[in-house]
């Protein structure tokens, strides 16, 4: 310590130098996962790092912390904790000591998740905090997702935010903001929102989250006196290891920003375990600098981050506009492309996504059936349980370490055995509601039957897929008519077929189906298959080539007979043909560091060009009068057992009197893929005589597009020029549009004119030390299964399809299957929720919350410590709703929409009480103010944004454009 001092004594203060501030931040980086699983980090360190800051806050009034993530300090608290540390936390918090910044369940990805997902997961950890401390973040600090979204800014508005923090960005992009002290920026993430719901963003240099260290990301030694965290058990005693100057550090940095105040984060991962060494040795540095700011021109501060934007805030600067553009993808040298990612562990983003849209349809339902059948069987407490487990599950996943695949193949384990819990117990909720409200006196005279319950707030028409054992079988509805069915040979068994029932569905209900053994008039029409012979690709004869047409009411596509490919699809509405082509390509990677760079969970490092793996094309035609399913089997070469790829193509047919909008208007893709060859990475391109110019357009995180011109860079442009595809990615011309829309994550890109290529899959190996050592090496053996739906229109017919398209998809109806009796359902869940068709209703749910609407009363419960969390409110219901359609989109469905809640939810019973509520539901928008920057084109005086949604005194609201509104509702209960 005195060798430190002494060094610190030679350094001279920097002449003509205003006084710096520096503000430093104790954090602790805690990962929800990644090498290790939560329960491993628990032990090791994380609750630790708890205790031991709480302990050693209270023994200095000048010390402060800084709290994230959610899930570590939940567990803490409702395990660890004392009743005394949980005294003493509520009294650092009032203190300003303790601070919760982002206060979501994790600090979130922000590539590779969907916006539903992000709020779901930001409000689990907020209405944990509002419930227990009667407190609410303002501040984010999302210092290590790999990219910025344009979403996140807009996110955390909605949240009530009054700045945000990020961090990693393209290396180049980063090192010119600093040269140029433009690290700072009031962000308008929003086209349609824009000043509405901008946000102040500070961008961290290039020391990033950990401090200080020669080398970003290196060296992490220095000021970390507790060393590093051991697993699996916490080490005896802190180590004290060589320190760096901090002077020198602070006024390095504070050459990149427009003022003196200086951000100084302390800490980086597993970082506080034993909070004792690390106060007891930063305090005495941190009083030597202050007794010497004289001679270094220095002060410094224990900060939490509110501390610091208060400072910048209170300067009442002019700050430049960033609008719309994210910053993705994310490299940290030429051949280090963070677009890898994207696609890793295609079964995990799957399965997460699933879960995601299962618990929305669970929220829904569990909520009709609390507020329609009071006296219902069914534990309400039980039932909230269930719900629980699969909120906790996805939100827990998308940490940015999980959904994007960058984890350990035990912590992808734990990932999916904690969705795969939850799916079940969410399943077995829904089917306890069902069997509640059919309430069948016997299992006399019993039959098979199919329950599809429709999550979305619009009618559908759509099919289900059964399987089934037989294949004469018939169809029939509630009241005994015939349903059109279709049943075919499986393409996956030899020995089941594919029952196809078409499905009319009104919003928020369900339906029964019975299926019987049938061989008469009404059974289900049983599908015709033809069988094509294996073609070579490279062989085909393009001057002579035989089209075979496959089609519907919609769509004509051409299959090239001579190659087995796809040729063509043709608009029928409009007339006009697109030349299309589909085959698989893979990339190969380089596994060993001395030969070059490598691809890994995170990069994506190919060594050229995709290639064609493939070289022959079998080909499959079922033909029936409701589906039409092309089969595309891709070999090695003619003579090949094994096939390497499968495609399946569908188009739908419906009978006359029924709404084909949706249905008629998709090309439905399912993919096989996998096990791959180590080192490839395996594509889907699709090639077309669209004039795009090399330009892709994709969607951030299922909320809004980004156009993405292709960039040529001297190294790794193909890596360099992929994109997070969540949702919706399209090519355009002139005349017409071909969009794809996904079920899970991807990665995405156009590397040629009229081209865009789907990355599917990944399987890597690489001798990397630090890939080896944290088992980061994605040796995924899996097959995958993504699907697709693509749309083929003009512009103004694609912008009405592809949003409700894409909710379709990502909300598919949800089927039950069981035995029951002939009896009729009583009408439960039956009353329909519609909402015009430009609205989404995201969110209709009993969260449990049991804190008063009332902030103040809020405040008075928790410090007379009143609180109940066994006594769950199942009268009060969260409910959003979004605006799908930007400004300018459309120019009837972008305007905005007037929605009666009484109307809406008539049968939910009476709605007693609306409160008009933030984002995650803790703020009441009345009483909600956000900080106003100053910014180059609104240079009025910075003062308070008092309100960012419109507050109506009525029932009846009107929604504007991609704005998403909250509310809390209170039922008057419904009497049976």
């Amino acid at each position: 310590m005195y060798l430190l001092l002494a060094f610190l004594s030679l350094i001279p203060r920097a002449p003509c130098l205003g006084e710096l501030k520096a503000f430093v931040v104790a954090h602790s980086h805690m990962d929800v996962g990644w090498v290790y699983t939560v329960q491993e980090s628990m032990h090791a360190y994380a609750a630790n790092v708890y205790t031991s800051v709480v302990e050693e806050l209270m023994k200095g009034k000048q010390r402060k912390f800084i709290a994230v993530e959610q899930e570590f300090f939940r567990l803490w608290w409702d395990t660890v904790a004392t009743d005394i540390h949980k005294q003493q936390v509520h009294q650092l918090l009032q203190e300003g000591r303790l601070e919760f910044i982002i206060g979501g369940q994790v600090m979130h990805d922000e590539a590779v998740t969907h916006i539903n997902d992000q709020i779901l997961q930001l409000t689990e950890g907020h209405g944990f905090l509002y419930e227990t401390f009667g407190m609410r973040p303002r501040f984010s600090w999302h210092v290590d997702p790999f990219g910025a979204s344009a979403t996140t800014p807009t996110l955390f508005a909605l949240a009530g935010f009054n700045a945000h923090l990020i961090s990693r960005i393209d290396y180049d992009l980063k090192d010119d903001m600093q040269k140029t002290k433009k690290l700072q920026f009031v962000w308008r993430g929003s086209p349609s929102l824009s000043e509405n719901h901008e946000i102040f963003t500070h961008v961290m240099d290039q020391y990033s989250y950990c401090t200080p260290s020669q080398i970003p990301f290196s060296n992490r030694s220095g000021f970390y006196w507790n060393g590093i965290a051991v697993f699996p058990d916490p080490p005896k005693d802190g180590v004290y290891p060589n320190m760096s100057s901090m002077v020198a550090n602070i006024k390095k940095r504070a050459a990149w920003f427009r003022t003196d105040d200086v951000l100084w984060p302390w800490g980086c991962d597993k970082q506080f375990f034993n909070a004792s060494v690390q106060y007891s040795n930063m305090d005495p540095l941190l009083d030597y600098i202050n007794k010497h700011a004289d001679q270094f021109g220095v002060t410094v501060q224990y900060s939490t981050v509110s501390d610091y934007f208060q400072a910048l805030y209170n300067r009442n600067l002019t700050w430049d506009i960033q609008n719309f553009q994210d910053f993705l993808p994310y490299s940290t040298e030429p051949f280090q492309a963070w677009s890898g990612f994207y696609t890793s562990r295609s079964v995990l983003k799957g399965i997460a996504r699933r879960a995601s849209s299962l618990l929305c349809a669970g929220e829904s339902f569990f909520t009709q059936y609390v507020q329609k059948y009071p006296a219902g069987s069914v534990c309400k407490f039980w039932a909230l349980q269930q719900l629980r487990s699969l909120r906790w599950a996805v939100s827990e996943v998308q940490h940015h370490d999980g959904i994007t695949g960058t984890e350990s193949p035990k912590v992808k384990d734990m990932y999916m055995n904690h969705l795969m819990d939850g799916i079940v117990n969410v399943k077995k909720l829904m089917a306890s509601i069902i069997l509640d409200t059919d309430n069948p006196p016997s299992l006399r005279n019993v039959e098979q039957y199919i329950i599809v319950y429709n999550p979305l707030a619009w009618n559908i028409t759509t099919f289900v897929v059964v399987a089934m054992s037989y294949s004469a079988v018939s169809v029939y509805d509630e009241l005994g008519h015939p349903v059109p069915a279709q049943i075919q040979g499986s393409a996956e068994s030899p020995f089941t077929y594919d029952l196809y029932i078409l499905v009319t569905l009104s919003g928020l209900s369900y339906q029964r189906y019975s299926v019987k053994l049938s061989a008469d008039n009404e059974s289900a029409f049983i599908a015709r298959s033809v069988k094509y012979g294996r073609k070579v690709i490279k062989h085909a004869d393009r001057q002579s080539r035989r089209l075979i047409p496959v089609l519907n009411d919609c769509y004509t596509v051409m299959l090239d007979q001579n190659t087995n490919l796809m040729h063509s699809i043709t608009d029928r509405k409009t007339n006009q043909t697109v030349e299309v082509t589909q085959e698989f390509l893979e990339y190969h990677v380089n596994g060993d560091v001395r030969k070059g760079p490598i691809s890994d969970n995170y990069l994506f490092t190919p060594n050229g060009s995709a290639v064609e793996e493939s070289k022959a094309v079998g080909l499959e035609v079922v033909s029936g009068n409701l589906v039409r399913e092309i089969r595309q089997y891709f070999y090695r070469n003619t003579t090949a057992q094994d096939y390497m790829y499968v495609a399946y193509s569908r188009i739908y047919s419906v009978p006359g009197g029924y709404d084909d909008k949706l249905l008629c208007h998709r090309i439905e893709q399912e993919y096989r893929v996998g096990p791959l060859e180590l080192n490839r990475e395996a594509i889907f391109r699709t090639s077309t005589n669209l004039n795009t110019k090399q330009t892709l357009h994709t969607d951030n995180n299922g909320y809004q597009m980004q156009k993405r011109p292709y960039k040529v860079f001297v190294n790794n442009s193909v890596a360099r020029n992929y994109y997070p595809m969540v949702q919706t990615a399209y090519i355009e011309d002139d005349r017409m549009r071909l969009i794809l829309l996904a079920e899970r994550s991807h990665g995405v890109s156009s590397q040629g004119n009229g081209q865009v290529e789907v990355m599917l899959h990944r399987r890597l190996w690489n001798n990397l030390e630090w890939d080896l050592n944290y088992n980061l090496t994605l040796n995924d053996t899996s097959v995958v299964r993504p699907m697709f739906w693509l749309i083929l229109g003009t512009k103004s017919a694609a912008d009405v399809l592809y949003q409700s398209s894409a909710l379709a998809l990502e909300h598919r109806p949800v089927v039950m299957y069981g035995e029951l009796t002939e009896r009729l359902p009583p009408p439960l869940l039956r009353d329909p929720v519609t909402l015009p068709a430009n609205l989404h209703l995201q969110t209709l749910s009993i969260p449990g919350w049991t804190y008063s609407s009332n902030h103040t009363e809020q405040l008075q419960n928790i410090y007379k410590g009143i609180r109940k969390q066994e006594d769950a409110d199942f009268r009060r219901v969260l409910l959003r709703i979004r605006h799908m359609y930007e400004v300018g989109e459309d120019p009837v469905l972008s305007q905005p929409a007037t929605v009666n809640l009484k109307s809406l939810l008539k049968g939910l019973g009476t709605v007693e009480l609306v409160e008009e509520r933030s984002l995650t539901g803790t703020w009441d928008i009345n009483t909600l103010e956000r900080w106003k920057w100053k910014s180059a084109q609104h240079i009025s005086k910075g003062g308070w944004e008092t309100r960012f949604c419109f507050l109506f005194s009525s029932p009846k609201l009107l929604i504007g454009r991609c704005w998403y509104f909250c509310w809390m509702l209170q039922l008057k209960k419904q009497s049976h």
